[in-house]
């Protein structure tokens, strides 16, 4: 079980280095928060597998914070790129 969580690791840190070029490089507003939105997502995932490595339940609300936080700042990234492109 071990090399399972090592291979999904893996899978989400060079995820993560693919997803850092499309945020440096967005040609748009909206890749870059899309990429940031991609980002924390990744940071929960790994967070949830190294929990699971570790049989350890102790970081499950930072999740759901992060989550959440998450959530609201795409709605809210969202909208005001919905706002900006009805003013042009």
């Amino acid at each position: 079980m071990t090399l399972l969580y090592g291979i999904t690791l893996t899978v989400i840190a060079v995820s993560g280095i693919v997803t850092l070029l499309r945020l440096v490089r967005g040609p748009l507003a909206l890749d870059r928060i899309m990429a940031l939105d991609v980002l924390v997502t990744m940071t929960i995932a790994a967070t949830a597998v190294g929990s699971a490595a570790r049989d350890d339940t102790t970081a499950i609300p930072v999740l759901v914070v992060l989550a959440l936080l998450a959530f609201i700042g795409s709605v809210t990234a969202a909208h005001l790129i919905e706002k900006r492109e009805g003013m042009r």
